[in-house]
Parts: C-alpha cells; structure tokens; sequence
C-alpha cells in the first residue's frame, strides 16, 4: 500500500504527461490509501480544468467516472484531533497550503506516524519535499 496524495490520483483519471509514470506506480500496486478530503480536490481540479477550456465535458464525464470507481476501492484516512495536530506542526516546519499539510498530516497518521519505509506518491514538489523530510520514500522518484 502507498499513500497517494491528490495531485498524483488527477493522472490515474485525466491523460496527462506524468499519467504513464503514475499509471505504472498504481499498476504494481494496486492499493491506494487517500486523505478524506482528496476527492474535494480532485473535484475541484477537474472543474477547474473545465471551466479553462483544458477539459472537454465528454471527458469530464469519463475522468469522474474513473475517479469514481478509484475511489469505491481505496481507503479513506478519516478526519482526526491527531491529524490537526500534526497539520500545525507541519504547517510551522514547511511551506506548505492547509490542504497538503492535512494529506501529509493523514499519511503520518496511518503509517502509525512512523512515515521511514512507506511510499508517498504525489507530483507537487513543495509536499513532496515536505514528506521527503518526514521520512518517506517519495515516488515518483524522477521528478519533473
């Protein structure tokens, strides 16, 4: 299992140039663990995209119904006291927005806050350092 924040789930349901990467990152896996809050944002990032003109509505329609089915088999890392706390820990020691700090936050909480030999799967660099940091192995490794 691997924690997958939202930013690296949007390649799984949208064709985009890191899609073959992640696509292959899931594949051996298999198993997504996701902050409650991630298919908010994912959400969010697909109407986004519509509204720019950058997502047609047949392909909307088709993105939702893969992050759909995504989301019927992952596992969900709930809202906590646990995780707010280590949000504002994580908020004081990284530039980090709120919503990433609560992804990181939910990946500490359920590698029972021992993040060293758990994967943390996600494509934007100030949280992918930020967990680096914390003691996860990141993936993808190359990086763009």
């Amino acid at each position: 299992m691997k924690f997958w924040d939202a930013s690296a789930i949007i390649p799984l349901c949208i064709d985009e140039q890191t899609t073959p990467r992640i696509r292959e990152i899931a594949k051996k896996d298999g198993s997504l663990v996701v902050w409650w809050g991630s298919i908010v944002e994912i959400y969010s990032a697909f109407a986004r995209l519509f509204r720019e003109g950058a997502l047609s509505s047949g392909d909307g329609a088709e993105a939702f119904a893969v992050l759909t089915k995504l989301a019927e088999a992952w596992t969900e890392i709930e809202p906590s006291d646990d995780i707010r706390d280590i949000t504002r820990r994580l908020l004081q020691n990284y530039p980090l927005r709120a919503a990433d700090s609560l992804q990181l936050a939910a990946a500490i909480i359920w590698t029972g806050k021992t993040p060293k030999g758990h994967h943390f799967v996600c494509l934007d660099g100030r949280l992918r350092d930020a967990a680096a940091r914390e003691g996860f192995t990141v993936l993808p490794k190359e990086f763009l």
